[in-house]
């Protein structure tokens, strides 16, 4: 018989393939505005002012925050498919209207916008490529997918060089259609995972299906009645502290520690801790996929790994006065941060079911974009009376804490949490049979 795309063995290599390139826009898009904030203060005088650009960015990471766990709820019930389509498009489409601009509050209720149609994208995707790879290849899977938005972050930093070749008007117009033209292109190429949102299989037989009616009320109590998704939410959250001060304030720490100027600082800071991710990922991904065939807590472990690495390395980026030794401080945080980010969305798998995935990220991913938010403000604040290098350095006591509790507390008891429901289905089908 004729294996469909569903069915076929790469097929799922192919949705990788196809998502990482939703993921570079993702983050380029979002990011074009903070490195072309001079190109387009020419044009509306209210972006010259510091705590109006401030409230723009924030805007976008507040309403995405909020966003993110109602989106991933939606995931887990309609087509993961038609909600990344119709994100990519409608982030597109802000995207080019924001080229349109000529005031202040209409860059304003765009990137709103724009945060709830992104918020859109993460749950959906990591919940589908995590049902496509079921066990082997899925840290790799997911990582590879991560690697994208490393890309698209580093290549929005470009934002400003592309808007002086053109202007920000067309470059906004350009990446507004090209994203917009892809999202036609995923129409025909993308495929949704068969029985999600509406069917699921039993432990009794192969064919055998019962409708998924479980309730939104009903998804979010079973989800925070689980501990491990307390610790999971935990250390996702305190990652992303140092996660989002290195995006939002690495530049500025190697521009006073190393007395470079913002044209170096800048690519040095985006550059190192993008491609080391990168490494990070390719590393930790199949690591964590080998591991777990011989050790059920192998993708904590590799994880753990990752999160280890990060710590001694915030402590050196943050109190180095050296180039060379900051630029390998970042060097090492980025590959632990890429192994430990490859294996978040497998190591909820292990706890949460496919019914309740993308819901349970949604909630993660906007637990972090909100501590993001807070630290980006903190660390601004606290830069001239505590140190930015020194809160750089306090950040690995937070990592230590999480990490201590991802060792002691999280104890999965197979790779997949819907196996533990089918075995515990089985047994009790068996229980049953044996009592008749």
């Amino acid at each position: 018989m004729t294996k469909t795309s569903n069915q076929s063995t790469y097929y799922p290599w192919v949705v990788v393939g196809l998502l990482w390139v939703v993921a570079l826009l993702n983050y380029m898009d979002r990011q074009m505005l903070s490195t072309m904030q001079s190109n387009i203060a020419l044009d509306i005088p209210a972006l010259r002012n510091a705590e109006a650009f401030g409230a723009l960015m924030a805007i976008f990471l507040w309403v995405y925050g909020i966003s993110s766990p109602f989106s991933g709820a939606v995931a887990d019930r309609i087509s993961r498919k038609w909600l990344i389509v119709g994100s990519l498009g409608v982030w597109s489409g802000v995207t080019y209207a924001m080229g349109l601009c000529d005031d202040f509050h209409e860059l304003m209720w765009l990137r709103g916008i724009m945060g709830i149609s992104e918020a859109l994208y993460i749950p959906s995707a990591l919940s589908l490529i995590a049902d496509y790879f079921t066990g082997k290849g899925r840290s790799l899977a997911i990582g590879l997918h991560m690697t994208g938005l490393y890309c698209g972050q580093a290549l929005g930093g470009f934002g400003s060089l592309v808007a002086s070749t053109w202007s920000w008007q067309e470059t906004f117009h350009w990446f507004g259609i090209i994203g917009v033209a892809y999202a036609v292109i995923l129409i025909f190429l993308l495929h949704e995972k068969s029985g999600h949102g509406t069917m699921k299989a039993t432990a009794s037989g192969k064919n055998a299906r019962t409708p998924n009616k479980e309730s939104v009320i009903r998804s979010f109590a079973v989800v925070f009645s689980t501990m491990a998704f307390w610790v999971i939410l935990f250390f996702f959250a305190s990652s992303s502290i140092p996660g989002w001060a290195t995006k939002n304030w690495l530049p500025t720490l190697f521009h006073d520690n190393l007395n470079l100027s913002m044209e170096w600082a800048g690519p040095m800071a985006t550059l190192t801790i993008a491609v080391s991710s990168f490494i990070g990922v390719m590393v930790g991904g199949p690591i964590s996929d080998r591991w777990v065939r011989k050790n059920v807590k192998g993708r904590i472990y590799t994880s753990a790994i990752g999160l280890a690495m990060m710590i001694p390395a915030l402590v050196f980026i943050g109190l180095a006065h050296n180039a060379w030794l900051s630029i390998l401080a970042g060097l090492f945080f980025g590959i632990g941060y890429g192994m430990f980010d490859a294996n978040n969305m497998p190591i909820l798998c292990q706890f949460v079911s496919s019914r309740q995935r993308a819901m349970a990220y949604g909630f993660m991913n906007s637990l972090g974009v909100i501590m993001g938010a807070i630290t980006t403000q903190l660390l601004g604040s606290l830069a001239e009376s505590v140190g930015l290098g020194m809160c750089f350095a306090l950040m690995g006591g937070i990592l230590l804490i999480a990490l201590a509790l991802q060792l002691t507390l999280l104890k999965p008891k197979y790779d997949d949490k819907d196996m533990e429901t089918e075995a515990s289905s089985a047994t009790n089908e068996a229980a049953e049979t044996a009592t008749v």
